[in-house]
């Protein structure tokens, strides 16, 4: 990925530690024996707790991670890395996915995978894929790309008006079969943000970033969070590492109220605003555009300025509310250590049916009627609600992280191929999918011809 990381924790969480105490040196060389070109950040979470994260642009060998506090080495520190360490853009996918999947340590198959495909068995693309390009023939409205991934290759057809959120499948995609073989297979996604199948005797298998209880799709993670895991330390600001390395206060230094911002993309978030009218002690909420209620502005504004995502964590509440589908700042609020106050909804991400509620969040009702209750609860039961805080970031922090969002990928793909009983052939209508050519990378030839 394109920026790897690890976690530094004294074992006793309630330590307080300087950042200016932590001393981090990664070095490596180049096969010519200069020294390699690496990026270090270091990021302070909480206490005694640091995210070092580290990014390579060129082939690395003699690879050593060397950890400090203050003058001493930290556990087994220095760390030394006896293969060579690759940038992200090297195409050395070696192993195939199983291997790959067994030495990123990605465990067992998700739970949300094999519970959107029990239902698929014996998929014949050449019997269906005809009938889901005409069930979903709908340019204006519907966007569908077709993709064929053929010997680590990834061809594709798109559908529809709008297509530019393809990139977001590529990316990963590419990034997938740069790490990887990926076995031979064809699928759908739907580029929009609402789930297409609705139809249970349709039985067509379409991959969507966003499920729901009355639909059929195969769910996998957000473009958003996976675009993050591609372009942290790159092109993103916000990403799930970021989030906890720039909350600005402690628990007991946050404000007790809930604190939100975004559009009026649904009629409750318009219900939160009177709510807050009515409650200013308990909530710094706004409305930052309007769209679909613009003859409701003088009402509910003026609209917002904006405020970083970073400050959002200087208060003690956040509130996830539906957007137009789930909203997918989600694996944000989580991070950032906030206590999470979670609406209802019949929309859900690839990773919602893994949260507890009252573990990792607080639900509240999907009008709303209970959110004055529920946060009266926590400003009652502080020490309640910042263990329920810390038990998300947590979560997040076990399963939302960059090789999560990419062991996801790698285990979908996996298992579907297995489903499949059509020949992979590429189509006459279908363009190859390349990523950017990168002149400084070496991989390990004798490996691969071994291979």
């Amino acid at each position: 990925m394109p920026a790897r990381y690890l976690f530094v924790e004294s074992v006793n969480e309630n330590d307080s530690c300087s950042k200016t105490d932590l001393h981090v040196e990664i070095k490596g060389t180049t096969r010519y024996n200069k020294p390699c070109r690496i990026w270090t950040d270091v990021l302070h979470i909480r206490r005694c707790s640091f995210i070092i994260r580290y990014k390579v642009y060129e082939t690395c060998g003699n690879f050593i991670v060397s950890l400090k506090y203050k003058d001493d080495h930290i556990a087994n520190s220095p760390y030394t890395i006896d293969n060579e360490v690759y940038p992200d853009d090297c195409n050395c996918a070696l192993k195939n996915i199983n291997m790959w999947l067994k030495e990123w340590e990605c465990g067992d198959v998700p739970e949300q995978i094999s519970n959107d495909l029990k239902r698929f068995n014996n998929i014949n693309f050449k019997a269906i894929r005809q009938k889901i390009i005409t069930k979903y023939d709908s340019p204006g409205s519907i966007s569908l790309c077709h993709y064929i991934i053929k010997e680590n290759k990834i061809y594709r057809t798109c559908y529809g008006k709008y297509v530019g959120f393809k990139m977001f499948m590529d990316s990963i995609l590419l990034s997938l079969t740069k790490k990887t073989i990926i076995p031979n297979l064809e699928f759908f996604v739907n580029l929009g943000d609402w789930p297409l199948v609705k139809d249970a005797n349709d039985n067509f298998p379409i991959f969507s970033w966003c499920g729901s209880i009355d639909s059929y799709d195969i769910v996998m993670p957000t473009y958003d969070i996976t675009e993050s895991a591609l372009e942290n330390m790159g092109r993103v600001m916000l990403d799930m590492l970021s989030v906890q390395g720039n909350v600005k206060k402690n628990w007991n230094e946050k404000i007790p109220k809930v604190f939100w911002r975004g559009r009026d993309s649904n009629r409750e978030r318009l219900h939160l605003i009177d709510i807050s009218h009515e409650h200013p002690n308990l909530f710094n909420v706004s409305l930052t555009n309007f769209f679909f209620f613009r003859s409701e502005e003088e009402k509910y504004g003026p609209k917002a300025e904006h405020v970083s995502f970073f400050n959002f964590f200087d208060y003690k509440y956040q509130l996830s509310i539906d957007g137009t589908v789930a909203a997918y700042r989600l694996p944000y609020l989580l991070a950032g250590g906030s206590l999470l106050l979670k609406q209802e909804s019949k929309y859900y991400e690839h990773f919602y049916n893994n949260m507890i509620p009252n573990i990792h969040y607080i639900p509240v009702k999907r009008n709303l009627s209970d959110l004055i209750e529920k946060v009266n609860w926590a400003v009652n039961n502080d020490a309640k609600a910042e263990q329920i805080a810390k038990s998300g970031q947590d979560f997040a922090t076990k399963n939302l992280l960059p090789k999560d969002i990419f062991c996801y990928h790698g285990h979908l793909l996996n298992e579907f191929s297995k489903k499949i009983v059509s020949k992979t052939e590429i189509l006459d209508n279908m363009e190859i999918v390349e990523g950017s050519k990168v002149s400084n990378c070496k991989c390990n030839q004798k490996v691969r011809e071994e291979l």
